[in-house]
């Protein structure tokens, strides 16, 4: 067996020691816990690296955890989407566990840095596990653990409201999480295997379709809950807007991305892309929940003041445009929607990265004293320009490229679709260049924009922040902002570079 046969395991395991050994070092020196984080990071990244370069020359990866074959133990299964996706969660992990040094320093007390990084790497773990796995069950498992850790962070630091936020997720997500254990237990029932492959084998000799449609139903809106899809997002808004911005990263970025992974392997890998031929009984109520999401979303986030809040209902809007493309079930649309986790966890990791910086150094959150800040901070606000641009889909940029995709295959099944797309994104420009004409053409109204601590708005008791003379924000904070900023400008110009494992990952997909 080739070395690389055995990362797909060590890219989870190396993060689940890290979040063991960082509360036992937390009792000896609290300082040691960021490195430890840092490096089973890092570890994790570099083998989803190995795998993804593995999985392009040789093929899918399977693992059979313990030595025990399938269906009977545990596989870790890896194919082009799961390493790509697997990619992009490791290297966003990364950069949230690098900004977590200084930022986090501000917004928790120091006794709690051991839980915080325990978490930080749980929930990336999990997340991994999730997309690394071959069996339903472990999926389920793999899920509860990011969740859990995900309730934990939202309300780790106690801001007025946080509980809150957090017990909303926990409740909403846990009817989600129901869901998928019954769907979990009716298959396993009527099949007698809880191993992907095994288990569409086995539903395919089935003679009643409505076996299939129960269990596929429960499943995807299991992960709809988790994705945020529309109108099962209500969970979203606090939690992302309240959480430390780390923690929003993740939970922006990759968690709901995880939870809409989810959903395209259930229903093509699960339950294979036949059955979607012969029913429209996923594909159909996906499609609309999603060309709603894109609509409502965006003109949730224009009516918003807080840029966190904002940003986190632009998250529901960007859901809807994956889930879209991957409803519509076309080579063009999943390419498209594909494309586009990528594209929105680049943006959206480095908006949330830029909002944290300016709160870090100003204490500022309401979207109308952000005027003038492209004096202060030109750097994060010059990336937070090239991220929003992106989401909104102007060229050269990534986001234009996924939208391109989508548009193609919204073209192709129904104007109404391409419209939504346009709309959306039409949308999504007047509240990303609102702020971005308050940026370089407002005139700041105080000349330090800087607000006492404990200052409050909009029910959010605010951080105090730093007095230091440095306008931009720390070279842990500003190096992942700018890679991000990077990222989602070059990748819209060498598109080809993604689009190698996005395109044979829909191959697969579709079977053909």
């Amino acid at each position: 067996m080739n070395i690389s046969q055995h990362f797909p395991i060590l890219v989870i395991i190396t993060l689940f020691t890290g979040a063991y050994l960082a509360p036992l070092a937390g009792l000896w020196k609290r300082k040691l816990c960021y490195p430890l984080a840092v490096l089973s990071a890092l570890l994790s990244f570099l083998f989803s690296v190995v795998i993804l370069l593995s999985v392009l020359e040789h093929g899918i990866i399977r693992y059979h955890v313990g030595g025990w074959e399938p269906p009977w133990g545990i596989e870790l299964l890896v194919d082009p989407l799961s390493a790509f996706m697997a990619l992009i969660v490791s290297f966003i992990g990364l950069l949230a566990v690098v900004y977590s040094k200084d930022y986090i320093a501000g917004e928790i007390p120091d006794k709690k840095l051991p839980a915080y990084y325990s978490l930080l790497q749980l929930i990336i773990g999990g997340m991994l596990g999730a997309l690394m796995t071959g069996d339903l069950f472990n999926l389920f498992v793999m899920t509860e653990i990011f969740s859990i850790s995900a309730y934990a962070l939202v309300s780790i630091a106690q801001k007025k409201g946080s509980l809150i936020a957090s017990y909303n997720y926990l409740i909403l997500a846990s009817v989600g999480t129901t869901f998928i254990l019954f769907s979990t237990g009716f298959i396993y029932m009527v099949t007698g295997s809880l191993n992907m492959v095994d288990i569409s084998q086995r539903l395919s000799a089935l003679e009643s379709p409505w076996v299939m449609y129960n269990g596929l139903i429960l499943l995807v809106i299991g992960f709809a809950i988790k994705s945020a899809l529309f109108p099962l997002h209500t969970w979203l808004p606090d939690a992302h807007s309240i959480a430390p911005s780390p923690v929003s990263v993740l939970l922006s970025a990759l968690v709901i991305k995880v939870g809409a992974y989810s959903i395209i392997r259930s229903v093509f890998t699960v339950f294979g892309p036949g059955l979607l031929e012969q029913s429209g009984v996923v594909t159909i109520p996906v499609t609309w929940m999603a060309s709603l999401g894109i609509l409502l979303g965006s003109i949730y986030a224009i009516t918003q003041t807080d840029i966190k809040r904002m940003l986190a209902y632009s998250s529901v809007a960007h859901i809807g445009y994956i889930l879209l493309g991957i409803g519509l079930a076309s080579t063009a649309s999943m390419t498209g929607g594909i494309f586009h986790i990528l594209n929105h966890a680049l943006g959206k990791a480095c908006l949330f990265f830029c909002a944290g910086a300016v709160l870090h150094k100003t204490g500022i959150r309401n979207v109308e004293e952000y005027t003038g800040l492209a004096g202060k901070m030109p750097i994060t606000m010059i990336a937070f320009t090239l991220a929003a641009i992106s989401l909104v889909g102007i060229p050269p940029t990534s986001g234009f490229m996924s939208k391109f995709y989508l548009a193609i295959g919204a073209y192709q099944e129904s104007w109404i679709f391409l419209a939504v797309i346009l709309l959306g994104s039409l949308l999504s420009a007047v509240f990303y260049f609102r702020v971005i004409n308050l940026i370089y053409f407002g005139e700041p109204e105080h000349k330090s924009g800087v607000r006492e601590q404990g200052a409050e708005i909009g029910g959010v008791v605010h951080r105090q922040p730093t007095t230091d003379n440095r306008r931009e924000a720390p070279l842990t904070m500003l190096i992942p902002i700018i890679i991000l900023a990077l990222g989602s400008t070059l990748f819209g110009i060498l598109v080809h570079i993604p689009l190698s494992v996005v395109e044979p990952a829909v191959k697969l997909l579709l079977g053909m």
